[in-house]
């Protein structure tokens, strides 16, 4: 079964992660593992400040977040776009 995690970071300058990470996965370390591989490939990951498990998509930031998102509903990266990878 699969959730959806809502991750908010330290913030970072010039980071196109300071609105947060959205991530379907199996479970918490699945989502870190996820993150791992395909945002922080080279770089650590940041400090993790907020994580949303089954988080509610209404409550995220409608122009910002929602209008720029991928889809929830498969495993992987939703949120920023561009990292996606179906699975």
């Amino acid at each position: 079964m699969l959730k959806r995690f809502w991750f908010k970071f330290c913030p970072q300058p010039f980071s196109n992660l300071n609105l947060g990470c959205g991530v379907t996965a199996y479970d918490y370390h699945d989502a870190v593992k996820l993150m791992k591989e395909r945002i922080f490939i080279n770089d650590p990951m940041p400090e993790v400040v907020t994580v949303i498990e089954d988080v509610d998509i209404g409550t995220l930031d409608q122009k910002h977040v929602i209008s720029n998102m991928e889809a929830c509903v498969f495993r992987g990266i939703w949120f920023p776009r561009g990292y996606s990878e179906l699975e």
